[in-house]
């Protein structure tokens, strides 16, 4: 990766230490060349993370303590952005609310980051990554038919409808700040970021082209053309041929006879199809089916560990992957043709 600092370098940022959604979007903001300034509490967030906390300088304080909370005032003064992560009332009940600082700071953007937003019944309730997507109808639709939902990680909340939406909510206000001259509150909510994750279903269930049943919804691994399957190491490949072209790659390199493949890919023959391409799976293992669909269009992708997407070969080409000397860690993302860092900041205390 070349270039220069970044494309927000010169844009000060101010992170009251929390955990998951909020560290992860003051690291893209570091990534891309933000001055980030995180005010933790003595001790730290319980969840040290020398990855998702790079990029910081760190300044410890008792907000809680007149002292303190007139130290992150003063800081977020000079800020053109606040990120926190607490629940709703905590920071107004400490004095660091919008109001207090947007009165001080008129230009700032105060990105609020929360699971069930900052108004609602469920406002000032406990929950974590499972809860808001358990409410927004995407945990529901993972899983296999007739057994519990799957939990996706903590990817689909926290960090798909939580970080990135906060990032992008703060970018858009920054925008906006361009005309107005002002800056004003980002209220970014799990439950509503996920929500809007979920247009796509939305939006076509009601055409028919799409269902969220998991017997029959074609992206949730029923589908014979869209799952994984074990090999004969019990190993995984996952196979995505959606389109009937790549799936007559997939049908012709694992060696199946069919007159016609296209016609293994109608919902009346999933289960005899699924059975084919299971039995064909098994009589290799992984690494010899990587070799025989490398190259091709079959939308065919060995299903990987970490550790071996650190030492795959296509994302190291690209850089995807960076070895710092004392861990290796994903690079900055997205990647700008000018302004890309040439690696990732580090932190300092």
């Amino acid at each position: 990766m070349t270039g220069t600092g970044g494309p927000l370098v010169g844009l000060r940022v101010i992170e009251f230490a929390s955990i998951g959604p909020g560290p992860h979007c003051a690291m893209l903001l570091a990534d891309q060349g933000a001055d980030v300034v995180r005010i933790d509490r003595e001790g730290g967030n319980g969840w040290p993370n020398p990855v998702v906390d790079r990029g910081r300088t760190v300044v410890t304080l008792d907000i809680r303590s007149d002292e303190g909370r007139g130290a992150a005032l003063a800081l977020c003064d000079e800020a053109d952005v606040v990120i926190e992560g607490l629940r709703p009332g905590v920071m107004e009940r400490l004095g660091l609310g919008p109001d207090e600082m947007l009165g001080r700071n008129p230009r700032l953007v105060y990105g609020r980051m929360t699971g069930w937003g900052q108004t609602g019944p469920m406002a000032r309730t406990a929950g974590h990554d499972i809860n808001y997507i358990a409410l927004t109808g995407a945990l529901d639709a993972i899983g296999t038919p007739g057994e519990r939902s799957v939990p996706p990680l903590n990817l689909v909340g926290d960090f798909g409808g939580g970080s990135l939406y906060l990032a992008f909510g703060i970018m858009a206000a920054l925008w906006e700040r361009e005309r107005s001259g002002q800056g004003q509150v980002v209220d970014a909510a799990i439950v509503d970021g996920v929500s809007s994750m979920m247009t796509m279903f939305a939006g076509l269930i009601p055409s028919g082209r799409i269902t969220l049943d998991r017997a029959r919804n074609p992206l949730g691994g029923s589908a014979p053309y869209y799952r994984t399957y074990l090999c004969a190491d019990g190993r995984e490949m996952s196979v995505g041929a959606l389109e009937p072209q790549f799936w007559a790659e997939v049908v012709r390199i694992l060696g199946i006879e069919a007159d016609e493949p296209a016609s293994l890919q109608r919902e009346d023959r999933w289960p005899e199809a699924a059975t084919l391409l299971e039995t064909a799976f098994r009589s290799r293992g992984r690494n010899d089916w990587v070799e025989r669909f490398r190259g091709s269009d079959a939308c065919v992708a060995p299903v990987l560990t970490l550790e071996e997407a650190m030492r795959d070969t296509h994302l190291l080409t690209r850089g995807t992957y960076i070895n710092d000397g004392s861990a290796t860690f994903a690079a900055p993302a997205p990647r700008f043709s000018r302004t890309s860092r040439a690696s990732c900041p580090e932190s300092s205390d």
